[in-house]
C-alpha cells in the first residue's frame, strides 16, 4: 500500500494552455515552486498544447476539457467532477475566460480557490465594460483571494468589481535573467535576413492579435523611413509571432514598399536567442497586465519602446530604461524609435540600465517566492479557521 502524498496540490485552470505570456508564468511556476512541498496539474478548458512540453516535472497531470465557444455553464458538472477526483488543496484560475471554474471549485469543496488578473483582451481595453464588471461581481462570491500582477489591475478589482483590499495581492512577473541577457557578440538567429553589421534591428514578440496591435508597429516603421529616407539602408524590422493580424502587417508593409526591410518568420522556439539580436524592442499594445516580452527584453540588455497601456509604466522607467508612447499613435511610436536610432550611445545605455532594472526588481526568483508564500498562507488560513469550527466552504471574498 503506497503512502499518502501529503504535498499540497494546485490545479493551474487556464483556457488554453499553449504559448503566451500567461501560460509561460504557469510554467514557470510548475517548474520552480519546490518540488517536495508542491504538486501540480493543470487543467485547460479548451486544450494543453506541445507548449506543456516546457513544463519540466514529470509529475504534472494535464487535464483537457475541449469547451466550445461561448460561456461553459454545461460544463460545470464535469469540471465540479473533475475537481472532485484531483481533490486540489487550491484551484488557481486565471483571467476571466477561466473564472467560471471557480464555482466548480466551490461545488468540488476546494478550501483556496485563487484567481489571477492577468490582463484585459481587446473587447474591454480599458475596463469601462459594465458587462465583463458585472460578470466578474458574479463570480465574487466563489474566489477566495485574488491575485492582480500590475497595479491598473489592482485598482479594477478594488474599485470596480468590489473586492475588498485585503483580498488582493499584487504579484509582478518576473523574468529569468540567465536565459534572458544581453548580447555577447553580433550574433544573429537562424534565419534571419539581416546579417549587414550597420543593420539596426526593430523588433517585437508575441501573439498577432488585436490587443498586441503590432500593425502599429509595421505603420510606424513605415512612417520612419518616410521621416528619415536616409536611415532606409540600416533600418530593419522584425516582429515573431503567428496570429490573425499576419496578412493586415504584411499588407502594411507593401504598401509602404518596406516588406524587403522586414522580417516575419513566425512563431519560434529561440526568442532568448531573437532578442538579443535586436537593438531595441517595442510593444505596441492596446492593453496589457505586466508583459513577460517587456521583461524579457529588459533582460536581454535591450532599450524598450511601449504604450502607456496597463502596467508598462510599471516596467519601463520612461526616459531611463526606454520611452512610454500613447497608445495606437503610429506617429509617436515612429518618433521614439528615431530617436534611438539616431542615438546608438542613448539607445545602449538605455538597454544597460533596463538589464540593471530587471536584475533589481523583477527576478523570477522573487515572483515564485511571493506565489508560494501567498500559497502557504492561505491554506494556513484555511486550516486556522477548520480549527476554530468554521466551514472550509465559506469564503469572506464576496464583499
Amino acid at each position: 500500500m503506497s503512502a499518502v502524498d501529503s504535498r499540497p496540490l494546485i490545479a493551474h485552470v487556464v483556457y488554453r494552455f499553449d504559448i503566451g505570456g500567461l501560460e509561460n508564468g504557469v510554467v514557470n511556476l510548475l517548474n520552480r515552486l519546490p518540488r517536495e512541498r508542491w504538486r501540480h496539474a493543470v487543467v485547460a478548458l479548451t486544450e494543453a498544447t506541445s507548449f506543456r512540453a516546457r513544463v519540466q516535472r514529470d509529475d504534472v497531470r494535464f487535464v483537457e476539457l475541449h469547451k466550445g465557444p461561448g460561456h461553459g455553464i454545461g460544463l460545470l458538472p464535469r469540471l465540479t467532477r473533475i475537481l472532485r477526483e484531483l481533490a486540489p488543496d487550491v484551484v488557481h484560475t486565471r483571467n476571466l475566460a477561466a473564472l467560471e471554474a471557480s464555482p466548480a471549485a466551490w461545488l468540488a469543496g476546494v478550501p483556496v480557490r485563487v484567481h489571477g488578473e492577468h490582463g484585459r483582451d481587446v473587447g474591454d481595453l480599458d475596463g469601462s465594460s459594465r458587462k465583463y464588471r458585472l460578470v466578474r461581481r458574479a463570480y465574487r462570491p466563489f474566489v477566495s483571494h485574488y491575485v492582480s500582477v500590475s497595479r491598473d489591475l489592482e485598482r479594477y478589482l478594488v474599485d470596480a468589481v468590489g473586492v475588498a483590499p485585503a483580498r488582493v495581492t499584487r504579484i509582478v512577473n518576473g523574468v529569468d535573467t540567465d536565459m534572458f541577457r544581453p548580447a555577447s557578440g553580433g550574433q544573429r538567429p537562424d534565419g534571419c535576413p539581416f546579417t549587414g553589421s550597420d543593420h539596426w534591428l526593430i523588433g517585437t514578440v508575441g501573439r498577432l492579435q488585436a490587443v498586441k496591435h503590432q500593425v502599429l508597429l509595421a505603420h510606424a516603421f513605415v512612417r520612419m523611413l518616410e521621416l528619415a529616407p536616409d536611415l532606409r539602408d540600416r533600418l530593419r524590422l522584425v516582429i515573431v509571432g503567428d496570429g490573425p493580424l499576419l496578412p493586415e502587417i504584411r499588407a502594411v508593409l507593401a504598401a509602404g514598399s518596406a516588406q524587403d526591410l522586414a522580417w516575419l518568420p513566425g512563431a519560434r522556439n529561440d526568442v532568448p536567442g531573437i532578442l538579443r539580436a535586436l537593438d531595441v524592442f517595442v510593444l505596441p499594445s492596446l492593453a496589457e497586465g505586466i508583459s513577460n516580452t517587456i521583461l524579457e527584453a529588459m533582460a536581454s540588455g535591450l532599450p524598450v519602446v511601449a504604450t502607456e497601456v496597463g502596467g508598462n509604466a510599471e516596467l519601463v522607467a520612461h526616459g531611463e530604461t526606454g520611452t512610454i508612447v500613447p497608445a495606437d499613435d503610429a506617429g509617436e511610436l515612429a518618433e521614439a524609435l528615431l530617436a534611438f536610432a539616431g542615438d546608438a550611445d542613448a539607445a545602449r545605455a538605455a538597454g544597460r540600465a533596463a538589464r540593471a532594472r530587471a536584475d533589481r526588481l523583477f527576478s523570477l526568483d522573487a515572483m515564485v517566492a511571493q506565489y508560494a508564500a501567498l500559497y502557504e498562507r492561505l491554506l494556513q488560513g484555511r486550516k486556522s479557521r477548520a480549527a476554530a469550527g468554521s466551514p472550509l466552504h465559506a469564503t469572506t471574498g464576496s464583499h
